[in-house]
């Protein structure tokens, strides 16, 4: 009896985790879209969002310390991992 408990319990979390995993998508789908509208909104205004000036980065890619200053770009604008990188190669 108490095994079958545990199954249900075990099937009732693995579909509250599955419905989680599809809001996140479905937030990250939204997200995107937003993105993509404002930088067609700031084209078509002649208006371009550049990467951030960053002191502390740009010194860290000086020293040839790519991961730290990748490390240090996520830290100072919130960016995932991927970001980072390209714009801390874009920047060195």
């Amino acid at each position: 009896m108490e095994l079958t408990g545990l199954f249900v319990l075990a099937a009732l979390m693995i579909a509250s985790f599955a419905g989680l995993e599809s809001k996140l998508g479905r937030t990250d789908r939204r997200i995107a879209r937003v993105e993509r509208k404002l930088d067609l909104i700031l084209d078509h205004l002649g208006l371009h969002a550049g990467d951030p000036e960053l002191p502390q980065v740009t010194a860290l890619l000086r020293e040839g310390k790519k991961i730290q200053a990748i490390k240090a770009y996520r830290e100072a604008t919130g960016a995932d991992l991927k970001e980072a990188k390209e714009a801390v190669e874009r920047m060195g």
